[in-house]
């Protein structure tokens, strides 16, 4: 199973599976696939958890940067 967000293509609505899930179900490009879909009652919050934090996302990048130039 896999979680999608529906986004606008044009006029059209659609979804993009992510490059894990292909692989995994050894997808290809023009392959005809059956597909459930079903509205989720729950957000995504509730499903995964929050994720709590002390610095923020570029404290963090920077740290991990720290030393590349060497």
């Amino acid at each position: 199973m896999v979680y999608v967000t529906i986004k606008r293509v044009g006029n059209s609505l659609g979804v993009v599976l992510p490059n894990g899930f292909v692989r995994q179900n050894e997808f290809s490009e023009n392959e005809i696939v059956e597909i459930e879909v079903r509205r989720m009652n729950e957000p995504l919050k509730a499903l995964f958890g929050t994720l709590e934090r002390r610095r923020s996302g570029q404290e963090i990048k920077d740290e991990l940067r720290e030393g590349w130039g060497e």
